[in-house]
């Protein structure tokens, strides 16, 4: 998506940032014009330092609320990124390239697609340092998935209340699980023999045997129905996988012989250790010399998912990442303006406390103690919306949970350094008061 703010977006952005400028700002300047000038020479002061909470205290709260909420969300997120990308997908995207073409974009058609869609991959299996070539109509977590509704073998009134399940569908090669690097639990591969000749049979995943014929071992050998009403047998069962969305529940999958349901899409997974780049190139030399005409584009495995299925996991990181490095630049000039400010309002107190010898930490506690306090508050309350926000966060994040030790206390030691720099220059000022000096100037 092109992304060019125009005029428009600054002016709207500009009008946002004075209009709440004017807002805050006009709060103390009311304040300042409804000041008695009488009393302000009479105490020396208008201000007290109270120990109710004011409007000041809870906006600072507030503040320090909404940055613990998006430093709880963006490293959930983090957390759930970085999972994915070493998480099982019932397929290794690693050392694979991706393959596309469409035979029917090159004057293939009927018969002779199948045809050339097995000569492409015996000419790619007999390049160097390829170890497995296969082929897929739709490559998984490619932008959803094909699904089909299934009956079980009993069913003779096929009408959508009868159905059994609605599994994702793919149209493979026998060398798809080999070259996908997808675990055989049990059964056996699809071959050669498994064409349009030869009674229908299918591959199916752990969730879908589980729904139709209750385990994994008493599926094999088992039929069911497709749509049309034409029985199928399992005749292996591959694990669980990603199918339409890394989010997504355990779905339930059938991998069809691409000879007994053909298709010119065609996607060709090349499984190599060899660099990419010189992979890339001698699959192109290749294809070439097999037909001219044949169009390919190529991608490794890793770099479709990132630019499909991890793409919103991607960006709600980053997205979040900079709203919470902002949220924490905003936390940090409030804590430190409302440290600063009580501190400069009670030197006078603090210098009397020092000069009566008072410890360091109680007068560090005289000076910042509302300010950790209000910390401390809006962090917890922030925390616990921030790990109810990441119930939302889980329909755009792979395995985000707020139930990770690790980002729990990653927010603590975020907010708790956050208070710390906030503080800093205030508490150096309250521990140099210098009792004589403030003498001196009363």
């Amino acid at each position: 998506m092109p992304v060019n703010p125009d005029t428009k977006v600054y002016f709207v952005a500009l009008m946002l940032a004075l209009a709440s400028g004017f807002l805050f700002g006009a709060v103390p300047v009311r304040q300042i014009l409804r000041t008695n000038p009488y009393e302000v020479v009479k105490s020396g002061s208008i201000v007290s330092v109270g120990r109710r909470m004011t409007v000041r205290d809870l906006l600072l709260v507030v503040q320090i609320a909404i940055c613990a909420v998006l430093v709880t969300s963006s490293m959930v997120a983090v957390r759930g990124l970085v999972r994915s990308v070493h998480s099982n997908f019932g397929f290794d995207p690693r050392n694979a390239m991706l393959v596309s073409t469409d035979m029917t974009m090159a004057g293939y058609s009927g018969d002779k697609v199948p045809i050339m869609q097995r000569r492409v991959i015996d000419v790619l299996q007999r390049i160097p340092g390829v170890n497995a070539v296969g082929s897929i109509d739709r490559p998984q977590l490619h932008y959803g998935a094909n699904t089909e509704t299934v009956f079980s073998d009993k069913t003779t009134d096929l009408r959508p209340a009868n159905v059994a399940a609605e599994p994702m569908t793919y149209k493979i090669s026998p060398e798809y699980f080999a070259a996908a690097g997808t675990a055989l639990l049990a059964g056996r591969a699809l071959t050669l023999h498994d064409d349009k000749n030869s009674p229908r049979v299918a591959i199916i995943n752990r969730e879908f045997a589980v729904r139709l014929f209750g385990s994994v071992n008493g599926a094999v050998g088992r039929y069911y129905k497709r749509t049309d009403g034409m029985r199928t047998q399992v005749v292996g069962i591959v694990e669980n996988g990603k199918y339409a969305s890394l989010t997504e529940d355990p779905q339930p999958a059938m991998f069809l012989p691409i000879l007994q349901a053909p298709t010119s899409a065609t996607v060709l997974i090349v499984r190599s250790n060899r660099d990419p780049q010189q992979l890339t190139a001698a699959i192109k030399n290749t294809v070439l010399e097999l037909d001219p005409g044949l169009p390919i584009d190529m991608c490794t495995w890793n770099q479709e998912l990132n630019d499909a299925a991890l793409f919103a996991s991607r960006m709600a990181t980053v997205s979040l990442g900079v709203m919470g490095a902002l949220g924490a630049m905003l936390a940090i000039t409030g804590i430190f303006g409302m440290a600063a400010y009580s501190v400069s309002k009670r030197l006078r107190e603090l210098g009397i406390r020092i000069a009566l010898g008072a410890q360091r930490n109680e007068v560090l506690e005289a000076a910042l103690g509302r300010a950790v306090k209000l910390l401390a508050l809006g962090s917890v309350v922030g925390l616990l919306l921030g790990l109810l926000a990441t119930k939302v966060l889980a329909f755009i994040v792979y395995q985000a949970t707020p139930r990770d030790p690790l980002v729990l206390a990653g927010v603590v030691l975020v907010m708790s350094l956050l208070g710390l720099v906030a503080t800093w220059i205030p508490a150096q000022r309250a521990l140099s008061v210098n009792p004589l000096i403030l003498l001196r100037e009363e």
